[in-house]
């Protein structure tokens, strides 16, 4: 009987090619790949009767024969691809590496750019120089003179420029050791004070050699090779 039914159909069609029929197999083929046993039920009626769902398909094909074309368009046209996001800007945009001091009389040094790592050092003196090496967010990675790095807020930080005093002279034991300060920059002009070495500095300009500086009441001049907190070679105006 089903036999019968499958000639009957193909006879009512005369003027479908035998294409037609590999096209409806192959693509019969493709679906069930797809779907699972659980998600088609009617799987499982195609095992006992491969032939009638044949026959079933071949009806569905010759009522839909015209629209499988624009049907083939629609599944060839390419996906629009998702919109990019533009990373927002991190950091200042100042150069890295560079000098800043602390704001503060107490400034948290964390072990990484948040709140929740926690503290390493706490720094007590206000207008120490730190170098600041990288940044994330609002966050910068500073290291101090005795090469200690971590992570302090940018709020925490200002652009006035210190410099520490020879502080690679200072013991752990002893007196440490008096660095004069000029009158000018040269090398044989009169002393205006003698200050000890880890003494913090207001840098107010440099020339690459010289430094004018103010510790208190006191201005004058330092060679620039004695402090640090700014780099040889620079200049500040």
């Amino acid at each position: 009987m089903t036999k019968c039914c499958l000639l009957f159909i193909r006879h009512s069609l005369p003027r479908l090619p035998n294409q037609f029929f590999a096209a409806v197999t192959l693509m019969s083929s493709t679906n069930h790949r797809t779907l699972s046993a659980a998600a088609d039920p009617k799987r499982h009626s195609a095992r006992r009767n491969p032939l009638l769902l044949f026959a079933v398909a071949v009806l569905a094909g010759a009522s839909g024969v015209l629209a499988q074309e624009p049907l083939q368009q629609a599944v060839q046209q390419p996906a629009q691809p998702p919109p990019i996001e533009q990373a927002m800007p991190s950091g200042s945009g100042l150069p890295v590496p560079r000098f800043v001091s602390l704001k503060s009389d107490r400034v948290n040094m964390r072990n990484g750019p948040g709140t929740d790592y926690p503290t390493g050092w706490v720094y007590r003196r206000a207008g120490l120089p730190l170098e600041v090496i990288k940044e994330f967010e609002g966050w910068r990675q500073v290291r101090d003179a005795d090469g200690a790095a971590g992570w302090v807020l940018q709020s925490f930080l200002s652009g006035r420029r210190t410099g520490l005093v020879v502080p690679w002279e200072r013991k752990s034991e002893g007196a440490p050791p008096l660095v004069p300060v000029l009158s000018s920059d040269s090398a044989s002009s009169g002393v205006v004070a003698q200050v000890e070495a880890g003494v913090i500095a207001n840098l107010h300009s440099c020339d690459g050699r010289w430094c004018r500086i103010s510790i208190e009441q006191y201005t004058g001049y330092i060679e620039q090779k004695k402090l640090w907190g700014v780099y040889e070679g620079e200049t500040i105006k």
